[in-house]
């Protein structure tokens, strides 16, 4: 089994390393062989390449890869994670804050519906969570 992995790993670093042979690092070997690449990605942003750490850092408005920026993100969030992960990282009050603006580029209606219900039902029955 380990011969077996050892052999993927060898691959896999032969095939990235083509790519990206400038970027390569002592460290990024490392984690490519231990596989915390595709262990650290969230499953929202399976289309780029990016980090949790990256992303998070996007969404607090610390970071910004070109068009990618807080509203980016925020609407990611909202659109493909699941409630608890929004909450956890975005917080009622930012959520709240921010829905004006995100609203109109969430896609599902059914997400508009669940957060145009918690917008308006949230300050008026637990305003301490603001």
């Amino acid at each position: 089994m380990q011969v077996i992995f050892l052999a993927f790993s060898l691959f896999r670093f032969f095939s990235l390393s083509r790519f990206f042979a400038d970027s390569l690092t002592a460290d990024s070997l490392i984690s490519i062989f231990r596989g915390e690449d595709e262990m650290s990605r969230l499953p929202y942003v399976w289309d780029y390449e990016m980090t949790e750490a990256e992303f998070e850092a996007i969404l607090r408005g610390e970071a910004q890869f070109g068009r990618l920026d807080r509203d980016w993100a925020a609407v990611r969030l909202l659109e493909y994670a699941p409630y608890r992960d929004i909450i956890r990282l975005l917080g009622y009050r930012a959520l709240l804050a921010g829905w004006p603006r995100w609203r109109a580029q969430v896609r599902s209606v059914s997400r508009k519906r669940g957060l145009d219900f918690l917008a308006a039902w949230l300050p008026e029955h637990h305003p301490e969570l603001l």
